[in-house]
């Protein structure tokens, strides 16, 4: 038994897919952990388990875990809270019950910059990394999918390279650093989870292709949309401003510029890229086929 967590979000709906083909092959049933069964696809609904409720809630998990072998863990961030809480605080009632229901492997979504200096001051990045260190100190066999910043981040930015051909960032417009599809972190979470020989705590890597700048970026989009694209740098004061103008928590607010802060400083670039940590996915597939549209219609969608 596979547990899915979150698999209405950016991952789980790509994650989802890949092991319900999968699945039969290996003898395994699924299970997902949703508060809205009504957003699953007929498929899900029809040949997985739904738990229904928020896989923060000590209830949900203790029948979610009940019987699984695997479960794939992914928090999605409250920026109404603290990171410690939203990320922390969130995973404390699975850790208690993976340990009472002796579920054996646990695959998380994470981040790069574990071991680094800048991982200590790293913000949102700093939180999900001790998520990782409280999930391992329950003694399952736990690979944490250590992520860079994701392509599909740019769907956030589609209404205004449509109408303005600009995207932003905080970041140095010559920064290189590794970038990946969402599509990628969702392939090599179905490959751990179906393949469960490993055993002990480490961090897997999802690279992408290649280092980016946002310059990298801009000329590609350029190509690949047809029309003029810019990249234009945010101030961090600005941002912390501005987001806590949405409503975030000021401690939220405030990961997210640390996060911000720590990628410019090169928090993502400590991982050498090999056959193992790379993906598969190159930006210009990837604004091919998911940003162009997006930008081309009247909407987008972004819950990440």
């Amino acid at each position: 038994m596979i547990v899915i967590t979150a698999p209405t979000g950016n991952i789980g709906r790509q994650l989802l897919p890949l092991l319900l083909e999968s699945a039969p092959a290996h003898n395994e049933e699924l299970r997902v952990v949703v508060r809205d069964p009504a957003r699953l696809p007929d498929a899900v609904r029809d040949r997985a388990e739904v738990i229904t409720g928020s896989h923060g809630d000590a209830e949900v998990v203790d029948r979610a875990f009940e019987g699984a072998d695997a479960v794939f863990w992914l928090v999605p961030p409250d920026a109404s809270q603290t990171p410690e809480d939203a990320y922390c605080g969130f995973t404390r009632p699975a850790a208690k019950a993976l340990v009472a229901h002796g579920v054996g492997h646990v695959v998380g979504v994470s981040a790069l910059g574990h071991g680094t200096p800048l991982a200590h001051r790293a913000g949102l990045v700093t939180a999900s990394l001790a998520m990782d260190d409280l999930i391992t100190d329950t003694g399952v066999a736990y690979r944490a999918l250590a992520n860079p910043s994701f392509f599909d981040n740019l769907l956030e930015d589609a209404d205004t390279i449509r109408e303005t051909g600009v995207f932003t960032d905080a970041v140095d417009a010559n920064r290189k650093a590794p970038l990946v599809a969402v599509a990628d972190i969702a392939a090599a979470a179905a490959d751990l989870l179906l393949n469960r020989s490993w055993s002990g705590s480490d961090s897997v890597p999802v690279l992408g292709p290649e280092d980016l700048s946002p310059n990298d970026l801009a000329r590609i989009m350029t190509e690949q949309l047809g029309r003029p694209v810019r990249y234009a740098r945010q101030p961090l004061d600005e941002l912390h401003t501005a987001l806590v103008g949405y409503g975030l928590n000021k401690a939220f607010a405030q990961g997210i510029v640390d996060m911000k802060r720590a990628k410019n400083e090169g928090l993502d670039a400590g991982v050498t890229r090999t056959p193992a940590t790379g993906s598969p996915t190159t930006f210009e597939h990837w604004c091919a086929q998911t940003l162009k549209p997006a930008v081309l219609s009247e909407g987008t969608r972004n819950d990440r």
